[in-house]
């Protein structure tokens, strides 16, 4: 990972990003199980956190952190739902709501050790088993 407190500056004064305090370049290797090269990428970041008050491995985790969500939600709903190009997008937060909101139902019936697809295939037609999860027991 790359900082340089002197191209921030450059950054926050002549680009106008005034909270511009730390400049980050993230090199990312990803590789073949027999250890080959299968794809390299380069990304920047910008960080309005005070340079003194974090390490270059501070900075490594908030950028994986943020590479987690990204992974874990985002690509899901995505994928699932296609929300990057869904009609109901330009809809105002509602439908962002909806799939945040089945997500979370979907990971509190997930069962320990279950793939989170497979629990949404297991009770997408069967309200009953949605029930069941959630401790109630059907008559």
């Amino acid at each position: 990972m790359w900082c340089d407190i002197d191209d921030a500056e450059y950054v926050r004064e002549r680009l106008n990003v005034p909270g511009c305090q730390i400049l980050m370049r993230v090199d990312r290797d990803v590789f073949e199980p027999n250890g080959s090269l299968h794809s390299h990428d380069t990304r920047y970041f910008i960080s309005s956190i005070d340079p003194g008050t974090v390490t270059p491995d501070d900075l490594l985790r908030l950028v994986r952190g943020h590479w987690q969500v990204e992974n874990c939600l985002h690509w899901m709903k995505d994928r699932w739902w296609d929300e990057d190009t869904h009609y109901l997008k330009h809809c105002g937060e509602i439908f962002v709501t909806m799939t945040n909101a089945a997500l979370s139902v979907l990971r509190l019936m997930q069962q320990p050790g279950e793939n989170l697809r497979a629990t949404a295939d297991e009770v997408r037609y069967v309200s009953q088993e949605v029930l069941r999860r959630f401790g109630f027991q059907a008559e």
